[in-house]
């Protein structure tokens, strides 16, 4: 039963989902059509279309959710605890010279098996 209450769509959304979808048309169009026109005026207009299709995308139930997802994931962002320069730092060198040591055992392997491969084959 929660399955069907959450499948219906209202037709408000519906209709706001249509008119965002009018907007982002008109600015891919219009700058198409204007192309005479200022690149200035061009970026203007597509970021007025694109700041008013975004406000009534978050009107709408999707964007609502989006809205408390962005929210909610912000504060996760913000109790993190970041690692100090210092930590970073160390961990860099350590990280680098495990890959120096890994790359030249893998040369030195793949050397070796070259060189028994030779002798096999003559």
């Amino acid at each position: 039963m929660n399955s069907n209450i959450e499948n219906q769509k209202s037709p408000l959304d519906i209709v706001k989902w249509v008119l965002v979808a009018a907007l982002v048309s008109v600015a891919v169009v219009g700058n198409s059509v204007f192309s005479d026109e200022s690149l200035l005026y061009r970026v203007i207009a597509v970021l007025v279309l694109a700041v008013v299709a975004l406000g009534i995308t978050l009107t709408t139930e999707h964007g609502k959710q989006f809205s408390s997802f962005v929210r909610l994931s912000w504060a996760e962002v913000k109790k993190v605890v970041w690692p100090t320069r210092e930590e970073t730092r160390q961990t860099t060198i350590i990280v680098v010279v495990a890959v120096l040591i890994v790359g030249v055992i893998l040369y030195l392997m793949d050397t070796l098996f070259g060189w028994l491969v030779k002798l096999l084959i003559g």
